[in-house]
């Protein structure tokens, strides 16, 4: 057999690069993804693929799709690029704007793994004590490297706060290249997104994604952005990159606004009985959140992580991004109970 060494073929950037590990581990209670806790009635989608010819390709400008975005976000469907969640979303537009990137940490791995993987420098700024934004840093950054991207994250992921919208906006004043602001977790803050700014900011990109809000399946994420922004983006966009199951079933699901908002309010509320619960525990410092997840700092986070997945409760270890936090997501009543005593418990040992 030919032999060849096949590390030496691929690309420095990524022979370096860690991958992303999403790994399926076995629990009864899962509250490590920040997925909703709230799945759709499958009755809801009865009929939804009978229109569909699995036969054929896509649309592959999910015009009705778009349409039905573009009304929800009050922006025109020509400002609305679909794409396989907000991952595929990050790579397009690394793909077409290039590097510097810079964004903040922690924040969304994916900013700089996507960064690496296209042989992109990744410029990562820590934040501030308050895990807020440290602007003049940040500004200073800005200047020296001149990046084509800024991904700022708000609510953030995985502090779970929201950044002062001042200095967001003196980012996107000062920044000559394109700021773009996750707003994955937006369906759950109390604070304003960033989408009425669009028309004033030529520069600014406003990511969405349908994943937080029970349908994770449909890997389906959004960017609003300027029609000319985005026209430049759909160059290196795949052919048919969004399929037609997607399509259909995101266009009724945004067709009842009334589900969407019901399912939203009943996780902030739990959100806000899981922390005032959280503060009452001994040995355990919530962090506030505007997200659906709460991240938590403790003792031996790392023992405390295995006693939990022993007692089937699964959340994520934030150590390699936060010393000694552990960030649990919003489930529902019964999960959020559950959790707590468990956790409770092992930490009364």
């Amino acid at each position: 057999m030919k032999k060849v060494d096949i590390r030496k073929l691929v690309k420095p950037s990524v022979r370096t690069l860690r991958a992303y590990e999403a790994k399926e581990i076995p629990c009864r209670v899962k509250l490590d993804a920040n997925e909703s806790p709230y799945a759709w009635d499958p009755a809801k989608f009865a009929g939804v693929s009978s229109g569909i010819k699995t036969n054929r390709y896509p649309d592959p400008e999910a015009k009705q799709l778009r349409r039905i975005v573009g009304k929800r976000f009050d922006v025109s469907p020509e400002s609305v690029l679909p794409g396989n969640g907000s991952d595929e979303l990050i790579y397009y537009l690394i793909t077409a704007f290039g590097g510097p990137v810079l964004y903040p940490v922690p924040t969304f791995s994916m900013y700089g793994i996507i960064s690496q993987a296209l042989g992109e420098r990744g410029i990562a700024v820590p934040l501030d004590e308050d895990f807020d934004l440290p602007l003049e840093k940040m500004l200073r950054a800005t200047r020296k490297e001149k990046p084509k991207l800024i991904f700022l994250s708000s609510p953030n992921n995985p502090t779970g706060n929201c950044f002062s919208a001042d200095r967001i906006m003196k980012i996107i004043e000062k920044s000559n290249g394109i700021v773009v602001v996750d707003e994955a977790y937006q369906p759950f803050s109390s604070a304003k997104g960033f989408l009425p700014l669009l028309e004033d900011y030529r520069n600014l990109v406003i990511m969405r994604t349908l994943s937080k809000i029970g349908l994770a399946a449909l890997r389906l994420g959004f960017l609003v952005a300027s029609p000319e922004l985005l026209a430049e983006v759909n160059k290196v966009r795949l052919p048919f990159n969004v399929n037609s199951f997607s399509q259909a079933m995101a266009a009724t699901v945004l067709g009842d606004p009334k589900r969407l908002t019901a399912s939203v309010r009943a996780v902030v509320s739990e959100r806000g009985r899981l922390l005032e619960e959280m503060k009452k525990t001994e040995g355990v410092t919530p962090f506030p959140s505007e997200a659906n997840f709460i991240l938590f700092r403790v003792k031996n986070a790392g023992e405390l992580y295995q006693a939990l997945l022993k007692k089937g409760i699964l959340v994520r270890n934030m150590e390699d991004g936060i010393r000694g936090c552990l960030r649990v997501t919003v489930g529902t009543p019964r999960e959020n109970s559950a959790f707590l005593k468990v956790l409770r418990s092992a930490l009364e040992r």
